[in-house]
């Protein structure tokens, strides 16, 4: 369920689960599933930092590293560059020593987190499904010959 709107915000709203949740309320199972849909339908890390920079707000290069579990510096790079061109981030050098470089999504980067959001309310609706889906799967897979 999405955090009540604030006066005055209209960005779009996350489900609770993308929107600060503390870890320990986030079903891993679903977490895990929604990145392995991720990696299906879409760039896996453009989402991930998404998801980062809509929980977090603006962020230094070195602080998102750190929010993206498994990225290295070059596709994090490569990544945050891409989304930049696509016009879903700004990227912001404020002029002092050493140099400080912040990213935030734009309108269009939050508009699409609130689609994505999609994804991770029917990863929560389906997880039961998917796992028995699996489970049936597997049994049958191990008792045929192929």
């Amino acid at each position: 369920m999405p955090p009540p709107e604030r006066p005055g915000d209209d960005r779009p709203q996350l489900p609770h689960s993308l929107a600060g949740a503390p870890p320990n309320e986030i079903d891993p199972r679903v977490e895990e599933l929604v990145n392995q849909l991720i990696a299906r339908v879409a760039d896996k890390w453009t989402m991930l930092v998404l998801e980062a920079l809509a929980e977090h707000g603006e962020t230094r290069f070195t602080r998102l590293s750190r929010l993206v579990p498994g990225v290295s510096q070059k596709m994090l790079t490569q990544t945050l560059r891409q989304m930049e061109r696509d016009g879903l981030v700004v990227r912001t050098v404020h002029p002092v020593v050493p140099p400080k470089v912040e990213y935030r999504l734009t309108i269009l980067g939050q508009s699409l987190g609130a689609a994505f959001c999609g994804v991770w309310i029917w990863a929560e609706q389906n997880l039961a499904a998917v796992e028995a889906a699996r489970r049936g799967f597997d049994l049958r897979g191990s008792t045929k010959q192929d």
